[in-house]
């Protein structure tokens, strides 16, 4: 039975990050240009996301990323993206579901995105010493 109404909010969603996914495709096929870096944050408890259990047990509900200076195995799918980054010196891989995205931020030039999640999560920004460079268990 159709809908009798659209929901724009969800479009917009989705559209939004599927702009984060061409911005990461670019970084992945080009590296970051200028001064340009990205403060990305998302849900850790959101199936399909894929750390560390002593990660996830310090950041049980939501962390920020930060793809800056050293990141390493960057890869982006179609539906997820894939690093590795450095949390005090042990390399942790990380998978991320693009649903599970809660912010992006790139404050080289003032631009950010928040998403729609049914929780809201309370963010913790991390800073990593060193950081790398689809629905398959590919990355």
């Amino acid at each position: 039975m159709p809908q009798d109404s659209l929901n724009y909010p969800v479009f917009i969603d989705q559209a939004m990050r599927g702009v984060v996914r061409e911005v990461l495709r670019n970084v992945s096929a080009n590296g970051l240009p200028g001064d340009h870096h990205f403060f990305i944050s998302y849900a850790t408890n959101y199936p399909g996301v894929k750390m560390s259990e002593q990660l996830k047990s310090r950041y049980p509900k939501e962390i920020t990323i930060v793809l800056q200076h050293q990141f390493w195995d960057f890869k982006v799918e179609e539906h997820q993206f894939g690093v590795t980054l450095s949390f005090g010196g042990v390399p942790e891989k990380l998978v991320v579901p693009f649903a599970a995205l809660t912010a992006f931020a790139d404050p080289s030039v003032k631009f950010g995105l928040q998403f729609q999640q049914t929780e809201m999560f309370g963010a913790e920004i991390v800073s990593t010493d060193a950081m790398s460079g689809n629905d398959d268990d590919h990355l």
